[in-house]
């Protein structure tokens, strides 16, 4: 039996792509927060939630609407044209033609809630018109990851993009995950009771062990006693752990139907040397290194049965995407020239987008994605995923694992991924909530000449939940859901 966690020192879930190991061995002490650069503002209070409908149920696609939101040009078309059965099969659903937006490539934060607020909440659109389901088509360069963020704070927001070695479209992805929503969802309703799978690649890292004890054990009780005495016919799985291989995790996902998986795994980060090519990073970079074995990668999954008509939510570094800049690289690049730090946060820096740099979306989940016996929707992390986002902010040896749980409680009761997601993004808004309020704490007290009332520690932890949080995105259509058992 492991020993508890019992330090505060900030771990992160990423590995070298040659030796497997840690990028930071032994974490980073949680004194390294007190000077965080605090967080680019944005106009209107952007990342307050704004509901659209809030009289209706959020699953009630008729009342909430769904829309595709895809770049300029000929290769937008070609994408929309790629997941036409989707497209038919949601205005059938809503009853009601399918709003196609399209938009420039590389917006920033800016100029998407000028987009938000000028062309999907424009005055002259009815309120019950806009969709609050939203599809993003494309990869990071062709519909920003800042579009995706701020759209997440009032809409329920997936992406889909399956792309070939070079970075083009691969549109018979897109065509192969449209029409494997649709047929899921032609089976019938979700199952009242799905298999709940959990799974841990317990390495022996401090950082795999924080997730499995205060993360994926929490999650395993209350789904044993909490759940079935609701649903007992619901089937909970903690998946062994091999290091040696895969094979287990690989054996119960193919046999899952209509499941909801929860994984903590290293994602893979830059080798010691770098990527030989850009081609081998987005091939390798967020795939997952499950111990002495091959790491779950993209070419390996496309044809591999896992999780078919599941969801899964994947607790990883770059597990769903690399961003063309990463939210902690200002006050990484700071502490590591104030240099006196241990676990060398210099090296994290090795693996962060540099200036100029292609972001993309992590090829496992393209790859599963595009899998006909591959799940719906997977929940996964587009930056450096660190363990504080299961922990609490006032005591980091002890779990909040219920900001997760409440996630995959949304999927297992048959709610769409948007929904889930969602409920994973309150706790962002009001972590978000606490630290601006900390902000103008701090400078009222310089204004009126009183003592400083907030704990620069306690500040520190928000500002690393609240980035870690923002950083988790859907990858998949947000009206799926868990689909009807398969015959």
């Amino acid at each position: 039996m492991p020993e508890p966690v019992k330090d505060e020192a900030l771990q992160l879930l990423l590995a070298r792509a040659d030796d497997r190991r840690p990028v930071l061995e032994e974490g980073l002490p949680a004194d390294s927060t007190r000077d965080a650069p605090r967080p680019a503002p944005l106009p209107r209070r952007a990342e307050g939630m704004t509901l659209e409908r809030p009289d209706a149920s959020p699953n009630d696609l008729a009342s909430q609407r769904w829309g595709v939101i895809a770049p300029l040009g000929t290769t937008g078309d070609a994408m929309l044209r790629a997941i036409e059965p989707l497209l038919q099969h949601r205005e059938q659903e809503q009853g009601a033609p399918v709003m196609r937006y399209r938009v420039p490539p590389g917006m920033d934060a800016n100029a998407a809630v000028r987009w938000r607020e000028s062309v999907h909440r424009a005055e002259d659109v009815p309120e019950e018109e806009r969709p609050r389901y939203l599809l993003l088509l494309g990869d990071l360069p062709d519909v920003s990851i800042e579009l995706q963020h701020v759209l997440a704070h009032g809409a329920f927001v997936g992406r889909l993009h399956v792309g070939l070695p070079d970075g083009a479209p691969d549109l018979a992805g897109y065509t192969s995950y449209a029409e494997k929503v649709v047929v899921a969802e032609k089976r019938g309703a979700p199952p009242e009771a799905p298999d709940m799978l959990l799974y841990t690649a317990r390495d022996g890292t401090t950082a795999t062990t924080s997730g499995h004890q205060l993360l994926v054990e929490p999650c395993r009780q209350v789904m044993e006693t909490r759940w079935k005495q609701k649903r007992p016919a619901l089937k909970v799985q903690e998946v062994p752990y091999d290091y040696a291989d895969a094979d287990a995790l690989l054996e119960a996902a193919a046999d899952a139907r209509s499941a909801v998986m929860l994984t903590v795994a290293h994602g893979l980060g830059r080798p010691s040397k770098g990527w030989a090519s850009p081609e081998e990073q987005r091939a390798m970079q967020g795939a997952l290194t499950l111990g002495g074995g091959p790491p779950l990668t993209g070419a390996l999954m496309r044809d591999t049965p896992f999780l078919p008509g599941g969801m899964w939510f994947s607790v990883a570094c770059f597990g769903a995407a690399t961003p063309p800049d990463s939210a902690f690289h200002a006050w990484l690049a700071q502490i590591a020239a104030a240099g006196g730090f241990a676990g060398r946060p210099a090296s994290v820096l090795h693996s962060l987008p540099r200036e100029g740099e292609r972001p993309f979306v992590a090829a496992l989940p393209q790859a599963l994605l595009a899998n006909p016996r591959g799940p719906l929707g997977i929940i996964g992390h587009s930056d450096l995923a660190w363990t504080l986002g299961f922990l609490d902010s006032e005591d980091m040896t002890r779990s909040r694992a219920s900001r997760v749980l409440s996630a995959l409680q949304v999927l297992s009761n048959g709610s769409r991924a948007g929904v889930a997601l969602d409920s994973l993004m309150s706790a962002y808004r009001g972590v978000n909530d606490a630290l601006l309020a900390g902000y103008r704490a701090r400078q009222d007290a310089q204004v009126y000449g009183v003592p400083d009332p907030v704990d620069p520690k306690r500040q520190g932890y928000q500002w690393m939940l609240r980035n870690d949080l923002r950083g988790y995105v859907l990858l998949g259509d947000p009206a799926a859901r868990l689909s009807g058992q398969q015959p």
